[in-house]
């Protein structure tokens, strides 16, 4: 099942994203169900259960709180995140090796995943503005990555149980001002500007994604493919990384973990190729869907 946030920032709203009729409004199609995503996923099985049978007895009748895809406006599944979205950096080889070769030294591969996060500043949705921040970098790049989305609070779990822990899985374009991470010694400035975690466009639930392994994972600017992998290629795989992660540390339902992203970034390329006011960034992950975001003037 697809689930989006969608309306103002004012007042979301929580929707099923259905392919042929668009996006359900939930609450108004049953008032007893969760009316945003944190709810939703704090609601655990029964909750999700509700909105299953609300959205197959939605899709049987002709009318209903219907609102056709293109009129929707999607925000992030959540426009107001309640903490920072943590984020692996370096977890495909061959983004590590590009990485090495635009430093001019010998890659290195980490033997644990390594986290930074991003404010909750950062967070923005479908076809919202990145804004291009001219007067503090002059090196804007892309990171196309696949996110998991926490479902229930955990601490200490392992490996082998650490699925059960994932309610679904979004899109984040882990937007980067390499400079400035250049600058800083560190990720966290570089990757933190404000509009800097585009998200979305809907987070699908565990059991419809499936093996987070073997999806195709790519981006495009205006049209031309940059970034195209598999998230077989990931270094530490979905388990593993929610397992170091939650080793004396508490995950709570809703916390987004970006799990990196593969080679093919601007600084990457020769010559670099820099992302410029008025670019249209399209991040797209099998299974989920396609994240829209132009930069735009700021």
């Amino acid at each position: 099942m697809k689930f989006v946030t969608f309306g103002t920032l004012a007042a979301p709203r929580l929707g099923a994203l259905d392919a042929e009729r668009g996006v359900l409004d939930l609450k108004k199609a049953n008032g007893r169900l969760p009316g945003d995503m944190y709810a939703l996923i704090e609601g655990g099985a029964s909750a999700l259960r509700a909105a299953k049978a609300t959205l197959e007895a939605a899709r049987k009748k002709k009318g209903g709180p219907w609102t056709p895809v293109k009129r929707a406006r999607l925000l992030a599944p959540f426009p107001s995140p309640r903490k920072n979205i943590f984020c692996v950096g370096r977890n495909y080889k061959l983004h590590i090796e590009e990485g090495a070769r635009a430093r001019g030294v010998e890659p290195t591969y980490p033997k644990v995943p390594e986290y930074f996060s991003k404010p909750r500043t950062t967070v923005i949705g479908p076809d919202a503005g990145i804004l291009r921040h001219e007067k503090d970098t002059q090196n804007l790049d892309y990171e196309v990555e696949l996110a998991i989305v926490i479902g229930k609070r955990v601490r200490d779990v392992t490996e082998d149980k650490a699925m059960a822990a994932v309610f679904g899985y979004t899109i984040v374009n882990d937007v980067t001002a390499r400079d400035l991470q250049r600058a800083h010694g560190q990720w966290f400035k570089g990757k933190s500007l404000d509009t800097f975690c585009p998200m979305g466009p809907c987070i699908v639930t565990s059991d419809e994604f499936g093996n987070p392994s073997g999806h195709r994972i790519s981006l495009k600017v205006n049209g031309e493919i940059r970034q195209d992998s598999n998230t077989s290629d990931l270094l530490f795989g979905v388990p593993a990384m929610i397992a170091h992660l939650c080793a004396g540390l508490t995950l709570e339902p809703g916390d987004v973990i970006s799990t990196g992203t593969p080679s093919g970034v601007a600084m990457g390329m020769t010559p670099q190729k820099w992302l410029q006011t008025g670019d249209v960034i399209e991040a797209e992950v099998e299974g989920i869907g396609m994240l829209r975001n132009r930069v735009v003037k700021g």
